[in-house]
Order: C-alpha cells, then sequence, then structure tokens
C-alpha cells in the first residue's frame, strides 16, 4: 500500500519534479581523481559518482530544472550521448528513490 503524506495547512499539492533538491544530511567525500561518493547517514547507503554526477549534484539546489542540468551537462563535456536527456532523468530519479534527492512541496490552492 502507498504511504500516506500530509502537508499542514495545503489539502492539495504537488511535488516540482522537474527541480531536484540534493538532501541536506548527505555527506560528499572526494574520492580518487573526479569522483566522489555520497552517503545518505538516513538509509546507511553511499553511491560513487564521476564528474558528470558531480557537476548535476550541484545543481541539484532547488532552482535549477532538469533541463538547466541538461544543459550544464551538453556545455561541460564533449561527445555526450544521444541518450543525455535520459539518462540525466534516470539519474535524479535513481537518486531520489534512495533519498539523495527530494523535491519542493507546492501547495495548489
Amino acid at each position: 500500500m502507498g504511504e500516506s503524506v500530509t502537508v499542514s495547512g495545503c489539502e492539495n499539492f504537488a511535488l516540482c519534479l522537474d527541480r531536484p533538491i540534493a538532501n541536506p544530511v548527505v555527506a560528499v567525500k572526494e574520492g580518487n581523481g573526479d569522483w566522489v561518493v555520497l552517503f545518505n547517514p538516513d538509509t546507511a547507503d553511499a553511491v560513487g559518482i564521476n564528474a558528470v554526477g558531480v557537476l548535476m549534484w550541484g545543481l541539484m539546489d532547488g532552482r535549477h530544472t532538469l533541463e538547466d542540468i541538461l544543459r550544464a551537462v551538453k556545455g561541460a563535456f564533449a561527445d555526450v550521448p544521444g541518450s543525455v536527456a535520459e539518462d540525466v532523468t534516470l539519474f535524479v530519479e535513481d537518486l531520489a528513490a534512495r533519498g539523495f534527492v527530494g523535491y519542493e512541496v507546492v501547495c495548489q490552492r
């Protein structure tokens, strides 16, 4: 059964799924080269991300849209594959499913 969510003072709400927000409790540990490790102490989960992921992680601030992040990746790296839009979306969705990323809740009145 699905998880019930209550938003105080708001009967109708939505998540801004196009503006990911990095979970503020996640620790970032620099690794070798361009890699870093993200550690979520709430779940004890960790994930290693490469330079592309690091760039994307830095833009997950609730202000940048997925389109902004996609443009940044295309502008920063050569030889970006044609699947980059799907790759960006899947990366963010995976981080969200694992508790590394969340989304702003917007009250709809």
